[in-house]
């Protein structure tokens, strides 16, 4: 990754974009990074007038309501952090598509949940989804509210695909100077014999002290990367997905993974990550690849790069 890559945040003039805004300049500001504000155009591939109307005022249409909607963005950014560098521009294609290729040179992607035309009932659009999918750097999903006191939340599941999830997140802690839990949830005890019929027969104390390694065998390594962090382990036996979005409700930012144990390539984004996104109370980060261009050399016990 080019130490030249911005921030990039895509907007479209609604609240929740502004709301990424001001999340995407703060990410900037603490990566010492450029922020690229982005309003993708999809008009043009419409039968539909771009400029203003023979009746209506000179600085009507389509066109001029999108460089509105960045130039808003730009000034808010500017007014939030004035020694970072700031660029908008207006591109002509579908967000997705043109978020997708701005995450080819990005250091990071951040959006709101939903915007314009954006239901309630639907907590996060489908240009996020699509990005969490798919995008070639981490996606930022501004959710909630920031409390820039509270810790960063990393959902942790042993799973070589986790190891970009736990890079970013102590990489986060330690600009943003907060604490960081690690946090691993399981919901399933062990089956001590072959047959789904057969009861499930487990000791808690030894189950506990196995996923207790799990989560140390994860972290090892990135505390001594990362001295200045101070890391708390979570061990509870609840739903990943559940322990998660508990969380959130006290983290200034969860960090989950693209899939993690049981995931398959095909199915790209995990469940648990997906349910994180849609119900988190704070921002959420997907991290699908580690944070360098190539994968950093994995800590004691790890393999490169999620939760699923």
């Amino acid at each position: 990754m080019s130490l030249n890559a911005p921030v990039v945040v895509g907007v479209d003039g609604s609240p929740n974009s502004l709301a990424a805004v001001d999340l995407a300049v703060r990410q900037a500001a603490v990566r010492h990074r450029p922020l690229r504000v982005v309003h993708a155009f999809i008009w043009p591939y419409f039968t539909v007038a771009l400029g203003p109307s023979a009746d209506g005022p000179p600085d009507g249409g389509l066109r001029h309501q999108a460089e509105r909607f960045v130039d808003e963005a730009v000034a808010r950014a500017r007014a939030a952090a004035a020694d970072v560098p700031v660029t908008g521009e207006v591109i002509t294609g579908s967000p997705a598509a043109v978020l997708l290729h701005c995450a080819r040179t990005a250091a990071l992607v951040v959006i709101g949940d939903r915007g314009l035309g954006g239901v309630g009932s639907l907590l996060i659009g489908s240009v996020g989804v699509q990005l969490a999918h798919h995008a070639a750097c981490p996606v930022l999903v501004a959710r909630g509210d920031v409390d820039t006191s509270r810790p960063v939340v990393v959902g942790v599941d042993g799973s070589p695909a986790n190891t970009a999830a736990i890079e970013y997140a102590f990489e986060a802690a330690s600009l943003l100077g907060v604490p960081l839990v690690a946090l691993h949830a399981w919901s399933q005890p062990v089956s001590t014999g072959p047959g789904d019929m057969l009861p499930l027969v487990y000791d808690p104390a030894q189950l506990a002290a196995e996923e207790d390694v799990v989560l140390a065998l994860a972290l090892a390594g990135w505390q001594e990367r990362y001295p200045d962090v101070v890391v708390h382990r979570d061990l509870v036996h609840l739903r990943p997905r559940t322990a998660l979005i508990e969380a959130s409700r006290t983290a200034q930012l969860v960090v989950v993974g693209a899939r993690g144990l049981g995931g398959f390539t095909g199915l790209l984004l995990g469940s648990v990550s997906q349910a994180v996104l849609h119900h988190a109370a704070c921002p959420v980060a997907v991290v699908r690849k580690p944070c360098g261009a190539a994968a950093s050399p994995a800590p004691a016990g790890q393999s490169a790069g999620g939760v699923s």
